[in-house]
């Protein structure tokens, strides 16, 4: 997968006459699209060894050691945790920046295949989880670096600087901004545009995206209540935190359902109750785990209150004697990309993926932290989805998405091809819309 060099670098560009330099783009990647099956590899090694959030220390270390590899770029590594970042100049013009997520998620995966994930790891909290590639971030990585060697190959038909990131801990909300805290922009020149994807249980080989918001804004959070615990046959001398937290929880779900905007979207979810251990003994805590989806501030503001008074209001007539502990977790932004940055982009995506590519994707009520490497130095950026379900599966349920695995499914197996030659090409045609530059 190395490009070949001389003398420590790749040979000089050949200068292209303008006729080929302005054939089509889809002419321009497909005659010089890297050896895909090397990357289905690779997508199988990074699917089969994935690390949680904040330790993806291996795949970091692959990355960097693929792209140095390559032969061309400038590789910074160790950005906010595990991030790594990459620079190739090739001349004046303007700076692009591609994006792609690392980390994977606690899920115990059941997809069958022949390269599953069999690892476990300690999570946030110290307890050992399996761990699986159930968002596709193997995926992203992959696309990535195959685009970088395509772009290399055909250096001589654009003009600009390249910058390459790959983010850690996007699961939880913080790779982002904690690698632009860490400096990653004085490393690396500030980019004119962000650019990103995600693979989805859409059909392989489509792709889409929308201008204005694209994906939701999330909320995370950790609710301690505290009662008395006791003994079960005494439930008198107790405060139970069973009955509180099961009180709590169903009046959460009125918020959405009685005081937010009907016309607006909010979504909460309470996902995950702990109390107790056995059967005689009534614990003397309870804990809650709740996300939030919101796409307009003001709503997301209102939730989060109408949250925190229930929670209070719940526990005050319960009788508790502790305040309730109510802890964030994770935050991401809302998505928004940008119209003029999108509408330039649709229009290259259209004319090279033809009926493939949808300008009008449904908004997506996932959320992403990639935003921030744009929105936190004032840039514009664009985000767009993949699909990555086999044909086969997809035509056979006839897109039913109650039959198709979806993101953080244990089932959820992006298939290789054609979703790595998409990403790939995506990757590459997204750049050379800001880069390319015919010559003389």
């Amino acid at each position: 997968m190395k490009i070949p060099n001389s003398s420590g670098g790749l040979p000089g560009p050949q200068i292209l006459p303008l006729a080929t330099h302005q054939k089509s783009l889809k002419d321009l990647i497909s005659g010089n699209r890297p050896n895909l099956r090397c990357y289905e590899l690779l997508r199988a090694h990074l699917h089969s060894h994935p690390e949680l959030s904040q330790q993806e220390s291996a795949t970091a270390a692959k990355v960097a050691a693929h792209l140095r590899g390559l032969k061309a770029y400038t590789v910074f590594e160790r950005i906010g945790g595990h991030g790594i970042a990459a620079v190739f100049k090739n001349g004046p013009g303007q700076t692009v920046a591609l994006r792609a997520d690392m980390d994977a998620l606690p899920v115990e995966e059941r997809t069958g295949l022949p390269f599953a994930s069999k690892v476990t790891m300690r999570d946030y909290d110290g307890i050992v989880k399996p761990v699986m590639h159930a968002c596709g971030h193997d995926i992203h990585i992959t696309c990535l670096l195959a685009a970088a060697e395509l772009l290399l190959k055909i250096r001589a038909a654009w003009r600009g600087t390249l910058i390459l990131i790959f983010q850690p801990d996007e699961e939880r909300g913080g790779g982002a901004q904690r690698m632009v805290d860490d400096g990653l922009y004085d490393r690396v020149p500030l980019p004119d545009i962000v650019l990103g994807q995600h693979v989805m249980s859409m059909r392989s080989g489509k792709l889409g995206s929308r201008s204005g918001i694209m994906l939701a804004a999330s909320d995370s959070l950790k609710i301690t209540l505290f009662g008395r615990g006791g003994h079960a046959s005494m439930p008198n001398r107790t405060i139970d935190p069973v009955v509180l937290a099961s009180s709590t929880v169903l009046r959460l779900q009125t918020i959405v359902s009685r005081e937010t905007d009907p016309s607006d979207m909010a979504i909460l979810s309470c996902t995950s109750i702990q109390a107790g251990g056995t059967e005689n003994i009534i614990s003397s805590e309870a804990e809650l785990k709740v996300n939030i989806r919101t796409i307009h501030g003001k709503t997301r503001s209102q939730v989060l209150a109408a949250v925190r008074r229930i929670v209070k209001a719940e526990c005050d007539a319960s009788g508790t004697e502790q305040e309730p502990l109510i802890e964030s977790t994770s935050s991401f932004p809302t998505t928004v990309n940008s119209e003029e940055v999108t509408e330039t982009l649709q229009k290259m995506f259209g004319d090279y993926f033809g009926e493939d590519f949808d300008s009008d994707l449904p908004r997506v009520n996932g959320s992403e932290d990639f935003s921030t490497l744009a929105t936190s130095i004032g840039k514009p950026c664009s985000f767009w989805m993949i699909g990555g379900t086999d044909p086969a599966t997809f035509d056979e349920n006839k897109g039913n998405p109650e039959k198709i695995p979806s993101n953080h499914s244990p089932f959820f197996a992006p298939i290789m091809q054609p979703t790595i030659r998409i990403g790939t090409d995506a990757m590459a045609v997204a750049a050379m819309t800001f880069l390319r530059q015919a010559r003389a």
